[in-house]
């Protein structure tokens, strides 16, 4: 039996009083952009997910191939999208049973879909201030690469900028080095050098920091260094900005008084739509 908000009930009747991603965060998930009956840079999110499935011990169906997830992914996204394009949130969570340690490793899984206004990625340069959120630090080890359940860190985060008018606010490690943002990974243009926290610094292992990465790594104009950013560093950059594979580009305007361009912003975005 459990008590439901006030409501006595029986546990089969409440699916999340036995799930496991509920109560210990023991889940995995992907989140997608589907345009126009396609997953934008679906290979580069299955190989994602599989990893991070194999990180945290989980057993991996035979099924789980790249053309069943797909399938699985684009019959929800057109059944349940009123627009041509969609996001996508595919979670893989360990069954039922045990407590820490679970009964098996064997898997199930649950997709969401919502319709996007955008195909194309658009950019806003509206006012977007930042600033840094020190209550609690990013680890640097594996698991904070990945994306679970556990986001507590960036949850905590989002409600503190909130509290204080920012539009976002920046993580960082213990070493006090800036890992990234609540929603996404973080660029950083000083002098025509392009620079993004390592993996080993404990940052997201992004898809679309995948994208802005390969777009520069053989560019003539813009050299592409991986490296840890301090917090002085912010403050002497040209341009800040925000990736992930929904929005596409988040450009950062202000951080403590300083405002920033959005140029470089606007001509990464241009090249990111031409991905897709």
């Amino acid at each position: 039996m459990i008590n439901n908000n006030g409501t006595i009930e029986t546990s089969e009747n409440n699916n999340l009083s036995s799930n496991r991603g509920f109560l210990y965060g023991d889940a995995v998930f992907e989140t997608l952009k589907v345009v126009d009956n396609k997953i934008l840079f679906f290979e580069d999110h299955y190989f994602r997910l599989m990893a991070s499935m194999r990180i945290v011990r989980m057993k991996i169906p035979s099924t789980f191939t790249m053309e069943f997830l797909e399938s699985e992914i684009l019959n929800l996204a057109n059944s349940s999208s009123n627009s041509e394009s969609a996001r996508v949130r595919f979670t893989v969570y360990r069954n039922d049973g045990g407590y820490y340690l679970p009964i098996d490793n064997t898997i199930s899984y649950i997709i969401n879909a919502t319709s996007l206004p955008n195909k194309k990625y658009i950019l806003n340069d509206d006012n977007y201030e930042v600033d840094l959120y020190k209550d609690f630090y990013i680890t640097k080890h594996l698991l904070s690469t990945i994306k679970t359940n556990n986001k507590i860190v960036s949850v905590t985060a989002s409600i503190f900028g909130k509290e204080n008018d920012f539009q976002n606010c920046l993580l960082l490690n213990e070493d006090k080095n800036v890992v990234e943002a609540t929603n996404g990974n973080l660029f950083m243009l000083k002098d025509n050098v392009l620079i993004t926290p390592p993996i080993s610094d404990g940052c997201l292992n992004g898809i679309m920091r995948k994208q802005i990465i390969n777009l520069f790594s053989k560019s003539e104009d813009i050299k592409l260094v991986e490296q840890s950013i301090s917090p002085f560093d912010l403050q002497k950059a040209d341009e800040l900005f925000i990736t992930n594979v929904i929005s596409g580009v988040q450009p950062i305007t202000t951080y403590r008084k300083k405002e920033f361009t959005t140029l470089f912003s606007k001509s990464v975005i241009e090249k990111v739509n031409e991905l897709i």
